[in-house]
């Protein structure tokens, strides 16, 4: 990895050049929220007269009060922004990166380079999601249009004693617009490039003196950034829309009632891939040491002729053009008939009590949500079908069911020493997925050529139904007397015939159901020892039971007619790798018809004691100092995919175990300093940072199957046994299991605002993120898994060592009129990372910056306005993720989900 060297100093140009000659400031995005109340407006941060308000710590708190890492931005800043969902939050928090892959409810969101990887909805989020106080089951399911929002609060580091759901990396709370006892509303109208169109209004209005109303409503369509040549369709479009409408009782000055209930639907295709070539992965880079993987410097491109895969995808009708073409040509040819049309529909109820009697306050926040979501795709992305879904509710379908309820008691006792806050979190998720995954028309013959290139390339024929054709006169003994495989040759033969006939079959709907049950109880505490020495401790104990069950449909007949024919062979030393090889294409990831009609089911059960502790000082009002320890917890579960159940040439469906459909609970010890300072005008605040990862749960997709492993590190040198092919070398003593991966390294946010019109910030993040030297699997110190060899010692994947964030605001009156201009720029930069979970080369993302700008006019009191945007201004081209092509990534064949182009457009918008 490269460290931010000169190349990225200036890389926002002026704007990052000037912020960097400015004072230090603080991460204080513009006014959170707006408050009288004088206890907290002494000595916290202003601008304009209004406080930064957060409730970090589970209580409305001045920003530079809170002794943790939390950036807050306001509802203001993340309009200028552009912000639609919390993809959109990178470019604002530079801890922060939001990515998807192949579905947008897979959607990860990562702190400090630490996220959950893949496209499993049996991992929960490292980083947890919050709308209105009531929890997001996964990052994914926010991934959607949001509204207008009052602010977003990004804590960093584990999380747990201050209510909701734990997390190990941190979490997000999105805070919507809640209704106001003034009459008000607006309207906005937004056209950009690809035929966007966008549209959004609300209205508010008080209902008496002691109940409000709020409706906001927002449509959004818009063309797809691919073109899909073969089918002539657009894929990665917009056609979206959000409808929430809200209720506000306050019958007294001491109750709160707030009701919050919303409607989100998505019917879009997603999400497209285009072929990885050297301009995204340089052939220089090459993998130390492993020689499957190596592409020697001067060597042929990955979509070159020469890779002997290629000629076999040009034989079974691939179209050149998306071979060859940039990885950012975003023409894709997709297998005739296949579709990435897909359906999201996203709805919830929630309620938020806040209750004032005495010196105590009751805090109850019940919610309840349903998401579904399917996809259908071309999963192989070629022109080739090998692998598809058809779009309908059983492609790659997840269903959520999540019933939430929050009880917070907090006040203060001891003449105020002590800042008391007890609470229980109760939580209910209902989890389905159904997947229809198929092979294709084209896949036994490709298979097949894969067996064929690995025994003659000069064999290989394309155009025949087992890629021999006539040529199976050189292996049956026909023009050479003696059959290529002796007395074993017409079983190899009658393998290779059986594996043509693996077309258009697979899974007829596979069901797999999870019911989780999550109850917590926690406490924080602030003790403030002396009028500047504050001691925080903070305790929580979670239960988590996790009922699983899976029932399977599957009609390919083929695979266990491909056992039952070479099963005998896999004990010859010279065939078993062959037959083997037939086998496990014939069954790829436990496609089989022995397993229709089975069902399975397992139970986990889990507790965990997680809690910090946090010392802060404010010498000065302007000023804190702090440091504290916490330990963060996410649960363990089940991998929801068939294949973990057995390697396919080991098959049984008579012993099949579920518990091999396990993985243990991650665990994180954090440690944290930081300084704050505060003014009226600016300030900054910088933390220090290491946490310790056990446990770590990683999903990579190895170019056929998903695996999903537990990463531990082992305190004994393994010599090198975790960097090779052998799944059996590389244990660990289970005394000497050691967390496995290490995040560490330094925050620097910061704010100023000189004049009221003008509002400067910038942040920057130094994270070396990265894998122990010495890695294991499960913490009993069972071997690494060979696909994840490249991991010990290097960055986890899209977890760049420095990303630096940098803002400008100005909003100048014109003359007397009334009017006043706006003039907005944000800039995103980031180092090298590799964007593979397995971090194979051929998938490094080269450091970029992206600017989003904004200008234009508002009229008097902000009735109206006028502005111009775009984001992405200069274009650049870079990806979200870069994976192994299913099925020829042993051919170091790589595919690329894109990140999105330049947008521009206009907006008008108006409202009383």
């Amino acid at each position: 990895m490269s460290k931010f060297g000169l190349r990225h100093q200036c890389a926002f140009g002026a704007l990052a050049c000037a912020l960097a000659l400015t004072p230090a400031m603080a991460q204080a995005q513009d006014a959170a929220t707006s408050v009288d109340d004088t206890d907290l407006i002494d000595n916290a941060e202003v601008d304009g007269g209004n406080v930064i308000i957060v409730r970090a710590q589970g209580r409305e708190q001045a920003l530079s009060d809170v002794p943790v890492a939390v950036s807050a931005v306001s509802g203001e800043m993340l309009e200028k922004s552009g912000v639609a969902d919390i993809r959109d939050l990178n470019q604002v928090a530079p801890s922060l990166l939001v990515s998807s892959t192949g579905n947008e409810a897979n959607g990860s969101a990562r702190i400090r380079g630490i996220g959950t990887v893949g496209d499993n909805p049996g991992l929960e989020s490292s980083v947890a999601v919050f709308v209105d106080g009531v929890y997001r089951s996964r990052s994914g399911n926010a991934l959607s249009e949001l509204g207008p929002l009052d602010r977003v609060e990004i804590l960093r580091g584990p999380q747990g004693t201050l209510g909701g759901r734990n997390s190990s990396a941190g979490l997000i709370n999105i805070y919507t617009a809640p209704p106001e006892f003034e009459f008000s509303g607006y309207g906005a109208f937004t056209y950009g490039n690809y035929d966007a169109i966008k549209v959004e209004a609300g209205i508010n209005a008080p209902l008496g003196d002691t109940v409000a109303a709020r409706i906001d409503g927002v449509y959004f369509e818009r063309d797809g950034f691919y073109n899909d040549v073969v089918n002539d369709v657009r894929i990665n479009d917009r056609d979206r829309y959000l409808v929430r409408g809200q209720l506000l009782f306050e019958p007294t000055s001491d109750l709160s009632i707030r009701l919050v209930g919303d409607y989100s639907n998505k019917d879009e295709a997603c999400c497209a891939a285009t072929f990885v070539q050297p301009e995204f992965a340089p052939l220089a880079r090459v993998s130390p040491g492993l020689d499957r993987y190596n592409r020697p410097e001067g060597g042929p491109a990955l979509t070159s002729t020469d890779n002997p895969i290629i000629p076999i995808l040009l034989g079974l009708g691939q179209d050149p053009r998306g071979l060859t073409q940039s990885t950012f040509n975003r023409d894709i040819y997709v297998s005739p008939g296949r579709s990435y049309q897909g359906e999201t529909e996203d709805w919830g109820i929630s309620g938020e009590v806040n209750w004032n009697f005495g010196d105590v306050t009751l805090t109850s926040i019940t919610g309840y949500r349903e998401y579904s979501n399917f996809q259908g795709s071309d999963t192989d992305y070629t022109q080739v079908d090998l692998l598809y879904r058809a779009p309908g509710p059983d492609a790659g379908a997840r269903e959520f069911k999540t019933f939430t309820q929050e009880f917070r008691l907090n006040g203060t006792a001891f003449n105020d020493t002590l800042d008391w806050l007890i609470g229980a979190y109760y939580a209910n998720e209902k989890l389905e997925t159904r997947d229809n995954l198929r092979f294709g028309n084209d896949y036994g013959t490709f298979a097949n050529c894969r067996i064929v290139l690995a025994i003659n390339p000069a064999l290989a024929n394309p155009s025949a139904d087992n890629c021999l054709g006539a040529n199976v006169a050189a292996l049956d003994g026909t023009l050479t007397g003696t059959p290529a495989f002796g007395p074993a040759t017409p079983l190899i033969i009658a393998g290779i015939n059986n594996l043509a006939q693996v077309r258009d079959i697979g899974s007829n709907g596979d069901r797999y159901n999870q019911t989780s049950e999550n109850f917590a109880v926690f406490t924080h505490n602030i003790v403030h020892v002396t009028d500047t020495v504050d001691l925080t401790l903070g305790l929580r104990y979670t239960n988590e039971t996790k009922d699983f069950d899976a029932a399977f449909s599957n009609d390919n007949v083929f695979c266990p007619q491909s056992r039952a024919l070479l099963d005998g062979l896999l004990s010859v030393p010279s065939l078993a790798g062959l037959a083997g090889g037939l086998i496990g294409l014939s069954c790829q990831g436990n496609s089989t018809a022995e397993l229709d009609g089975v069902t399975l089911s397992d139970q986990r059960k889990e507790d965990e004691f997680t809690g910090t502790a946090i010392l802060s000082w404010k010498p000065d009002p302007d000023w804190m100092v702090y440091g504290s320890y916490s330990k963060g917890y996410k649960a363990g579960g089940f991998n929801l995919d068939r294949s973990a159940l057995a390697l396919p040439v080991e098959f049984d469906a008579a012993t099949l175990d579920p518990s091999a459909l396990q993985f243990d609970a991650e665990t994180v010890d954090a440690f944290e300093v930081g300084v704050k300072y505060s003014a009226r005008d600016w300030g900054f605040s910088v933390a220090a940072f290491r946490q310790e990862f056990s446990n770590f749960q990683l999903n990579t997709f190895n170019g056929t199957v998903f695996l999903v492993q537990n990463i531990n590190g082992c305190d004994t040198d393994l010599g090198g046994a975790d960097r090779d092919g052998d799944g059996t070398t590389g244990s660990c003593a289970a005394e000497n299991v050691a967390p496995g991966v290490i995040a560490q390294g330094v925050e620097f946010e910061a704010s100023v605002s000189p004049i009221r019109d003008l509002t400067m910030t910038m942040g920057l993040t130094y994270a070396d993120t990265s894998y122990e030297d010495n890695l294991v699997g499960q913490d009993n110190g069972s071997p690494l898994d060979p696909a994840l060899r490249l991991l010990p010692g290097d960055n986890l994947s899209n977890a760049p060592e420095v990303t630096a964030t940098a803002s400008l605001s100005w909003t100048p009156p014109i003359g007397n009129s009334g009017l006043s201009g706006l003039f907005f720029l944000n800039a995103r930069t980031t180092d090298d990372f590799n964007t593979g979970s397995d971090l194979l080369y051929g998938k490094e993302q080269d450091g970029f910056t992206l600017v989003n700008g904004r200008v234009g006019i508002t009229g008097p009191d902000r009735r109206w306005g006028v502005e111009l945007w775009a984001n992405n201004l200069f274009d650049i081209d870079y990806s979200q993720v870069a994976f192994n092509t299913p099925f020829v990534a042993e051919q170091q064949t790589y595919s690329a989900f894109l990140a999105e182009p330049r947008t521009y457009g206009i907006t008008v918008r108006a409202g009383f």
